[in-house]
């Protein structure tokens, strides 16, 4: 399943996270970016990027890829401090600036954030709150009713077999847990 990081709720009007600001790249203001696009090189044709506050507006003006990010010069970032006050920061843009989705088991993150995960019978485990990737794969977070830890499971078609948006629900398959 091809998916976008993102994560606001959904709504037409929302911001939809497609980049992260890494580490500062030299003295001259540069920046690792990590790009949450499909294409991640399509990330720079979406700008201008903001901050999820609004307060803050990027453009692009040079980017070059990297090992497994991107290196970046963003206008108004002239040096290294201004880009160390930056790391960590997501950019977003507005949902209709990206591209509408015309494959099935294709979606925005965004779309997911607040769907209720149920079971195959239709026992309600909870709603999602958010899906991550730390490096080995998707993982999709959902909070239960009586609260406590989260539940991270894999985001797979295993696991998640069926992703109802208009519905609003996921079909969330438990898995057995091996004693």
């Amino acid at each position: 399943m091809a998916r976008n990081e993102s994560k606001p709720p959904a709504s037409a009007d929302s911001k939809v996270c497609v980049a992260r600001i890494g580490a500062a790249h030299g003295v001259r203001g540069e920046m690792k970016l990590w790009s949450f696009t499909e294409d991640p090189e399509a990330v720079a044709d979406y700008g201008p990027f903001e901050t999820l506050d609004g307060k803050r507006q990027f453009d692009i003006e040079a980017m070059r890829a990297a090992k497994d990010h991107f290196v970046v010069r963003l206008s108004g970032v002239a040096d290294r401090t201004a880009a160390e006050k930056l790391t960590n920061t997501d950019l977003y843009v507005p949902r209709d600036r990206l591209p509408p989705i015309e494959e099935d088991d294709t979606f925005y993150h965004t779309d997911l954030i607040g769907l209720a995960a149920v079971t195959p019978e239709g026992v309600a485990l909870g709603k999602v709150t958010g899906l991550y990737n730390f490096g080995a794969g998707d993982l999709i977070e959902i909070v239960t009713p009586q609260g406590g830890e989260p539940m991270l499971l894999p985001f797979t078609n295993a696991v998640v077999p069926e992703v109802d948006i208009e519905g609003g629900t996921i079909v969330v398959v438990l898995p057995s847990i091996i004693e």
